[in-house]
């Protein structure tokens, strides 16, 4: 299996047990929320490592560059998130936006050497 599909079925598990919490405690708006915010965390994950996996064995220089363009994948992934709270207030609860984005993110981050290798 590739590490695409690993990663993508690792963030899919995560993204389920979210909207499962998120249906539970709030209801389908709050289930909504936690997928828009769990996408784009995944989102920020497959293109971070998509960027940096291949610079893995490369010198310092080439693997600091990509290192610095995943860490600025994820800046934007929170920057629209942030975004999309603010924006969508009044129609998604921005807490569960903000559960599901940092669910999926963190989840993904600890499980991340797994996919760099």
């Amino acid at each position: 299996m590739s590490w695409v599909a690993k990663l993508v079925l690792t963030g899919a598990a995560a993204q389920t047990l979210v909207a499962v919490a998120a249906f539970a405690a709030g209801g389908l708006l709050a289930l909504l929320a936690a997928l828009v915010g769990s996408t784009v965390a995944l989102g920020a994950q497959i293109a971070a490592v998509a960027v940096l996996r291949p610079g893995m064995k490369a010198a310092a220089p080439e693997f600091n560059r990509r290192w610095a363009t995943g860490i600025a994948a994820r800046v934007a992934s929170f920057a629209l998130v942030a975004a999309l709270m603010l924006g969508l207030k009044t129609t998604l609860p921005p807490l569960w936006t903000a559960v599901g984005y940092l669910t999926v993110l963190l989840s993904l981050l600890f499980a991340e050497t797994r996919f760099l290798r």
